[in-house]
């Protein structure tokens, strides 16, 4: 049985919304008003994963959650007809944000791939940025001394892992098991995560994500990253809070100690038993640790 939001509509009851992209439609949520919160998500997950922080934030926040090309509820193009480049994720929000109106004052939170894409938006759009929330992610190139994990590493470059990701959901199953330490996702969960791709054709994105990753300067999106990585500074003064999950075997402490290094001012908080799927794990801490951040730190009156 194909996939239906209907199926989980008791735990994702939002209204959809589309932005046509060359004939593409790239689904997102428009949720409350007020100052603009963009949650951008990662591989291989979708909007589904910031359901408790919308929530929790449309009641005084204009809450803004896209879903990537290729992912939850946005078309799975074709690679012929998409590009699947940390430059194009990152044309989509821009374009996105600019059809909404949204241009000033934007508290970005960011997971995974969210990274990536929001602090590379944010160093093209930098005067737009007012805050940011950090969840196991990254915004630069490995840290010195890093490799990539292997089983990263064979699902990035083999033809055997492409096969298996493309034909069993394999990169989007296993995550619902070792993204979660602490507390394992629920069966429905689960099905939540993996349901958007059901099919050869529908797992597209949680492959071409994997094989973006930039490791090299040979590499399709290692440039843009490094320039991403240098503009990272002008962020400095910017209020930032950080929730990370110990566990995580991808964006281990070594990640987490480039950001506080990065930005020292950072409030920081650790969760040692959560996983990369830190937000399912503890959503009631973290939904409460945004809500006096975003209170501890306002942003400037008038329009966004």
């Amino acid at each position: 049985m194909s996939f239906s939001v209907d199926q989980i509509r008791h735990l994702y009851d939002f209204q959809s919304h589309y932005l046509d992209r060359n004939g593409h439609k790239y689904h997102y949520l428009d949720e409350g008003y007020g100052k603009p919160v963009v949650m951008i998500h990662g591989n291989p997950s979708w909007s589904f994963m910031y359901r408790e922080l919308v929530v929790s934030l449309r009641g005084s926040y204009r809450v803004i959650v896209p879903d990537h090309m290729g992912c939850g509820l946005s078309d799975k193009p074709h690679s012929a007809d998409y590009e699947y480049r940390l430059a194009q994720r990152v044309s989509d929000l821009e374009s996105l944000l600019a059809q909404l109106g949204v241009t000033r004052n934007i508290t970005l939170i960011m997971h995974d791939w969210g990274g990536p894409i929001g602090m590379t938006y944010a160093t093209h759009h930098p005067s737009s940025i007012g805050r940011l929330i950090i969840l196991n992610t990254a915004a630069f190139l490995l840290p010195p001394g890093k490799t990539l994990p292997w089983s990263l590493r064979f699902c990035r470059d083999s033809r055997v892992a492409a096969f298996l990701i493309r034909r069993f959901n394999a990169f989007s199953v296993a995550a619902t098991y070792v993204g979660c330490r602490l507390r394992p996702m629920s069966t429905q969960v689960r099905r939540a995560y993996t349901g958007p791709y059901d099919s050869w054709k529908n797992r597209i994105a949680t492959l071409r994500f994997v094989q973006d990753i930039p490791l090299t300067p040979g590499d399709p999106s290692y440039a843009l990253l490094r320039k991403t990585q240098e503009g990272l500074y002008q962020f400095q003064k910017t209020p930032m809070l950080i929730c990370w999950g110990e566990q995580d075997f991808v964006f281990d402490h070594d990640f987490l100690q480039e950001w506080v290094k990065r930005f020292p001012k950072a409030e920081v908080h650790r969760f040692s038993q959560a996983g990369h799927y830190v937000l399912e794990e503890v959503p009631a801490a973290i939904v409460s640790l945004v809500g006096e951040f975003l209170a501890n730190h306002p942003l400037k009156q008038g329009a966004q």
